[in-house]
């Protein structure tokens, strides 16, 4: 049996093709590189039997290599799926810990007493405390508390809506296509005869849905059944009622509810099929793109999508808001979530943390864009929302990309032919491919050109006038320092990012740093004490991070004020000697992002940049053992290669 330390180093295995370091997996499962040793031991003594085998290579690290394909297979497939929290199934890790509690207490009608709880899963009486804390943080989240009582013990309170809400994230593994279900009397096969009756309605009445929101439809109404099953409804506000019957989704729910009542010999009151059409309204994928366009579109989302992109666009200028592809794809999105934020529902987004990790510009972009949905809404967003919104704007930007091929630009000249000749043949043997010239002009013809499709002019003389490009000013005779500003602007990244860096806005391997708090409050003071952050500056850092942590994983974290600060656009860094917890993940590598109010820089590349140190393991081991400012600048520039 894997226990939750087996199971880090695999999956960290599985996920990279490149050696991982035993000081790395160290790091993730907390535990000195010896244990790690000596676990690598364990999992390549089960691994090794089933078509697997972990590699170590000298000075790098380890590497898992599959040797029998179907066996490894089976293998995962047996275990994963049938796994539960811990050996014998008892939790071991915090997070299991919490889980178990969580779930206890979800499904017991009265109390619990606490020493009952530790006993069950083998732990001590301080443990459970420290537990308890944190359940009662979560439990918040859904607006239920915890009623303790001398001799009763603890019990959850709280309206059955949000139990219920909190029940289908925590009583369900959503991680596997097949839905485990951990509520006792429940089968897997209860919840395959809800999913066909689902599929046969939907199907009939003309409603798409995604495999996601199916399956979680599923498992509210699984809920449903079993809390109605043991007496206990949904209390909905006679308004809500009342908008609800009136929706067509009711219909669909009412024909679901019939065959699962038939189906189970249980019968659901109004207010449960109510709650039903509730998700049925959050959840479905309403009118495809074509159908929109042949219908009247819904004039306050498509103007909150307007606004939405608007503020994304005035902040980081990412040149997709006109995108009409990505305009019906929020327009799509946003029209379910808009009853999601009206009846106060969760969703779950298993992509988030892919999302967060792969696309850090765009979970920034939806960050942003549902900060400006909240205002208009009045609701709360979470960051399972934010990810959807990250992932639409996402593609706008992949798409973007494609399209944009190499820089494009204009040569202004004034001192004849044969130097603009100079200058354009210069450009074509530096940059090759990567830099379409679109043609020379002296400066009073420049009037006569379309800088709609340019990015940039490149001028010999002095342009008085404010251009819609950016204009790069050299000598007739190209020299080192014009081919570095054109090379900026053209190939990018590592010109960009070492820009933006500097000896005395680094921290090396911070040693007293022990919270997230500590290293925000060390940063922030330090860039207060260099003048280069306005009042409020590490307040608006908290803010950001209470919208959604900026740990990304791979002991990487990129916290930010979520407004500017700053008056300049720069990157501190700070590396700790051991990992901290910064909310979930171990985190090691911290850089603040600061960027420069109503900036109009093009930040894109230091983003892609900042996505491929979230990314490699190999680069940021190399950030973390760094000694010096210069060792840790040559190991950044050296991530671009």
């Amino acid at each position: 049996m894997l226990n939750a330390r087996l199971r880090n180093i695999l999956r960290e295995l599985m996920a990279e093709q490149s050696p991982v370091s035993s000081t790395y997996l160290a790091n993730v499962n907390k535990v000195t590189p010896r244990t790690t040793r000596e676990d690598i031991k364990r999992l390549n003594q089960i691994i090794s039997s089933h078509g697997a085998v972990i590699e170590s290579i000298m000075g790098k690290g380890y590497l898992l290599k599959v040797k029998n394909d179907n066996e490894y297979k089976n293998f995962l497939h047996g275990y994963f799926i049938q796994e539960i929290p811990g050996e014998n199934g008892i939790p071991r890790s915090p997070e299991e810990r919490i889980k178990y509690i969580i779930n206890r207490l979800l499904l017991q009608d009265g109390y619990i007493k606490l020493e009952g709880l530790a006993d069950e899963i083998f732990i001590s009486k301080p443990t459970i405390q420290t537990d308890i804390k944190e359940v009662r943080k979560i439990l918040a989240n859904y607006q239920l508390t915890l009623d303790s009582r001398p001799n009763y013990g603890l019990k959850v309170e709280g309206n059955e809506l949000n139990r219920r809400f909190c029940m289908s994230e925590y009583t369900f593994d959503r991680s596997d296509p097949v839905t485990e279900v951990n509520v006792d009397g429940m089968s897997d096969s209860t919840l395959e005869v809800i999913t066909e009756i689902i599929l046969e309605e939907v199907t009939a009445n003309h409603i798409t849905l995604s495999d996601i929101a199916m399956k979680n439809l599923a498992i509210h109404i699984l809920i449903a059944y079993k809390r109605s099953k043991d007496g206990y409804y949904i209390q909905l506000v006679h308004q809500d009622l009342l908008e609800i019957y009136e929706q067509p989704e009711y219909e669909v729910a009412l024909l679901i509810v019939n065959k699962i009542e038939e189906a189970f010999r249980v019968s659901f009151p109004d207010t449960e099929t109510a709650y039903i059409a509730m998700h049925l309204l959050g959840t479905k994928m309403m009118l495809q793109p074509r159908d929109i366009r042949e219908n009247v579109m819904d004039s306050k989302i498509s103007s909150l999508v307007e606004v939405a992109l608007a503020k994304v666009e005035e902040k980081l200028q990412l040149g997709i808001h006109d995108d009409q592809e990505l305009v019906m794809a929020l327009y799509l999105h946003l029209k379910p979530a808009i009853n999601r934020f009206k009846y106060g529902m969760n969703i779950r987004n298993p992509m988030l943390e892919d999302i967060k990790r792969n696309y850090p510009l765009a979970f920034e972009a939806g960050v942003i864009a549902g900060l400006e949905i909240e205002e208009k809404t009045k609701a709360e967003i979470d960051e399972n929302e934010v990810g959807y919104l990250a992932l639409h704007i996402g593609s706008a930007i992949e798409r973007r990309n494609l399209r944009n091929g190499p820089k494009r630009c204009l040569v202004v000249c004034a001192s004849g032919l044969g130097t603009s000749q100079l200058i354009y043949y210069k450009l074509k043997s530096t940059f090759g491919q990567h830099l379409d010239i679109v043609g020379t002009t002296e400066y009073y013809q420049l009037h006569q050109f379309n800088l709609q499709n340019i990015d940039f002019v490149v001028s010999s003389i002095p342009i008085p006038e404010t251009l819609p490009v950016q204009v790069v000013e050299v000598n007739a005779i190209l020299g080192e320092q014009d081919i570095s500003k054109i090379e900026e602007l053209v190939l990018g990244e590592n010109q960009v990012v070492d820009s933006y860096l500097a000896e005395n806005l680094t921290f090396i391997q911070e040693k007293n740093l022990h919270t997230k708090e500590e290293v925000l409050t060390f940063m922030a003071q330090r860039l207060d004490d260099l003048d280069l952050v306005e009042a409020g500056f590490i307040e608006a850092v908290r803010e950001r991070e209470e919208v959604a942590p900026t740990a990304f994983g791979n002991l990487v974290a990129i916290p930010h004020p979520i407004t500017p600060k700053t008056d300049k656009t720069f990157i501190a860094i700070c590396t700790l000697d051991k990992p901290i917890t910064w909310v979930d993940k171990p985190v090691q590598f911290v850089c603040m992002l600061c960027v420069k109010k109503d900036s109009q820089e093009d930040l894109q590349a230091m983003y892609k940049w900042l996505g491929k140190i979230i990314d490699n393991r190999s680069v940021v081991q190399r950030l973390l053992k760094a000694k010096t400012f210069e060792e840790l600048r040559e190991s950044l520039l050296l991530s671009e290669k």
